[in-house]
């Protein structure tokens, strides 16, 4: 006889119910549902019953063990339809081949490489702000996060195309964020939105092709690898939305967190001193900067811009003694798995710490790139991002939090909303 995951409607799942209409919404339902149902269950509504996976052993399965019976691409999620073919849609061995061709970009002697651009444009962002004024982190780490990943895997200045790029890109972004959509809802369209983005990333794409030195960036490289413009341009837009959306949740939400604990202010300010100010740093000297490595990496514990992994299963499966019919929705829920106190103590708790050096973690219990096989090609990127925008900020301007209050917004990230206003005072 099949087991089938317990369903939110059972008996034990009512006080998840009741948390998931409550003030931490669903992502603290999901929490609480797992502590009353454990690490597989479906919470069930009309149209809408995937099954989800916590904790180290389901997130194992899913993302190791039964990584080949489910599938990224899933036609009716629009998503699909923005990134055709892009990379992060596609199952298999055509997704291993496009993996091959992305890689050598996200290396990490490349990413080293793009250190100087990184900190150049963080200077160019700062350069604007006006000492006693208050900016909104999700804004401008918006703006930053996209000049930076333009130049460093594309060699452009996007700085003119800012403000037309940016409502597209958000326009896009919420189109492909979960929604009514789920419920089987029309999607709105975003044909005009995706439209912005396809005409410059086309034009860059004529531009490679018709350079007679070629470059080393990413572009010319997908060229030169004999893929056609409409293939190209989907890895590109891939890298485009989900790269640099992804950046700035991640940025947006460290420098909450530090305005939010000012007593971790001191220690990161004497790491950002000890740097030089008037080039980039090496990846050397940014490699002393121990706690704010630890600052960073409790973020993304506690807010992990992928909060979800979302599959289709391509056939029945078995996880954790559960079965998982063909065609159903499967949810690695990052989040939940960050906030199991079954391996996180006091884990609502903000606490650097708990990645002080030599400190060890179950595996699969820490997700924030995802796991196994198809791990995020941009985590390493993402770090060092992190890092050298952040000691830029710190050796720039003291700050202050001005709303501490925010919730939790599941779009295509996980991102505080109404947004992160700081108060910035130059040092």
């Amino acid at each position: 006889m099949m087991s089938y995951p317990p369903r939110l409607d059972s008996k034990a799942g009512l006080a998840a119910l009741r948390e998931v209409f409550g003030p931490r919404n669903f992502l603290g339902g999901l929490v609480a549902m797992r502590t009353e149902l454990g690490s597989v269950f479906s919470p069930s509504v009309p149209s809408f019953h995937p099954t989800v996976l916590v904790g180290p052993e389901a997130s194992h399965s899913a993302l190791v063990e039964a990584r080949n019976r489910l599938n990224w691409r899933n036609p009716s999620d629009p998503v699909t339809s923005v990134l055709r073919h892009g990379l992060l849609v596609e199952d298999g061995p055509v997704h291993d081949a496009l993996r091959r061709e992305v890689m050598p970009s996200l290396h990490r002697a490349r990413v080293s490489l793009t250190m100087e651009t990184m900190w150049r444009r963080t200077n160019q962002v700062l350069d604007i702000w006006r000492s006693g004024e208050t900016y909104d982190m999700l804004v401008e780490m918006r703006r930053l996060a996209l000049l930076i990943l333009a130049e460093a895997l594309f060699h452009d200045d996007v700085t003119p195309q800012l403000d037309r790029l940016i409502p597209a890109i958000l326009d896009v972004l919420r189109y492909i964020s979960p929604g009514l959509w789920l419920l089987g809802a029309p999607h709105r369209k975003a044909a005009r939105a995706v439209g912005v983005i396809d005409e410059y990333i086309y034009g860059l794409i004529r531009t490679r092709r018709s350079q007679p030195l070629p470059g080393d960036d990413l572009i010319t490289q997908l060229v030169q690898g004999g893929m056609s413009d409409d293939l190209i341009r989907d890895q590109i837009l891939t890298l485009f939305i989900a790269g640099h959306d992804t950046s700035t949740a991640l940025l947006a939400w460290c420098s909450y967190l530090i305005g939010l604990h000012p007593e971790v202010l001191p220690r990161l300010t004497a790491e950002a001193d000890a740097l030089p100010r008037d080039e980039s740093p090496s990846p050397e000297a940014l490699e002393a900067s121990v706690f704010l490595d630890q600052v960073i990496a409790e973020t993304l514990r506690l807010y992990p811009p992928i909060h979800v992994g979302n599959r289709l299963s391509a056939e029945r499966l078995r996880v954790c003694g559960y079965e998982v019919p063909p065609g159903e929705r499967v949810m690695v829920s990052i989040y939940a798995t960050h906030h199991d106190p079954a391996h996180w103590a006091d884990p609502e708790r903000f606490d650097p710490a708990r990645f002080a050096p030599g400190t060890k973690h179950l595996p699969y219990t820490y997700l924030p790139f995802g796991g196994g096989p198809r791990n995020c090609l941009g985590a390493h990127f993402a770090t060092v991002e992190a890092r050298v925008v952040l000691a830029r900020l710190l050796q720039r301007f003291d700050f202050t939090l001005k709303q501490r209050r925010v919730r939790l917004h599941m779009g295509a990230t996980l991102e505080p909303r109404p947004g992160v206003f700081l108060e910035v005072r130059a040092r």
